[in-house]
């Protein structure tokens, strides 16, 4: 069985080595060459569509979230630890700080009722 598998691997990989040589490296080369059109269409009817699809499914969970009361603060020990201010604003609030989700060392920031 092993004589089969080996006979096979060293037929097929020699012939296209073979080819290679005599054609060179190429996506488009010999009966292949219609290459980019293939992945032209994967481009559009794939890739496309699912960029659209992860778009919209990010999308809706936030919908889904946005009504969400936000986690009761618990103020651990190991969690929010500065050894070092940040180098912008009053160095408490990391660069992408979001008062909604994000904490503080000492908790919640309050937030006003009329802002969404």
């Amino acid at each position: 069985m092993s004589q089969i598998l080996s006979h096979c691997f060293r037929r097929a990989f020699s012939a296209s080595a073979a080819r290679q040589a005599v054609q060179g490296p190429s996506a488009v080369a010999g009966e292949h060459s219609g290459g980019w059109k293939l992945w032209k269409r994967l481009s559009f009817f794939v890739a496309i569509p699912a960029v659209g699809l992860c778009m919209l499914n990010a999308y809706l969970g936030h919908q889904k979230d946005h009504g969400k009361p936000r986690p009761e603060f618990v103020k651990y020990e190991h969690l929010r630890m500065r050894s070092k201010r940040f180098p912008w604003g009053d160095g408490n609030h990391s660069l992408f700080h979001n008062p909604h989700t994000n904490a503080l060392p000492d908790g919640y920031e309050t937030e006003d009722p009329h802002h969404h």
